[in-house]
């Protein structure tokens, strides 16, 4: 089990290489450093529904040229 880092303050600190990983970047065609999240992202463009249509998203950008890719993680 992964615990948080904590800092001088006692806060729970993030380390910045934990997300980020190898994968091919389609702009620059080779293996670069990719920062990875996962992000939640409201599909409706109405008020009314919105609420019921927010999706995860893995969003993966390129740290060489800033591309940046979000898949939907679930195609219910």
């Amino acid at each position: 089990m992964l615990s948080p880092l904590v800092g001088e303050s006692g806060m729970a600190a993030t380390d910045s290489r934990a997300n980020e990983r190898l994968e091919h970047c389609s702009a620059c065609d080779c293996e670069t450093a990719h920062s990875v999240s996962l992000q939640i992202i409201t599909e409706s463009d109405g008020e009314e529904n919105a609420a019921f249509s927010r999706e995860p998203y893995r969003v993966s950008e390129c740290q060489r040229c800033g591309e940046s890719t979000a898949v939907r993680m679930n195609n219910a």
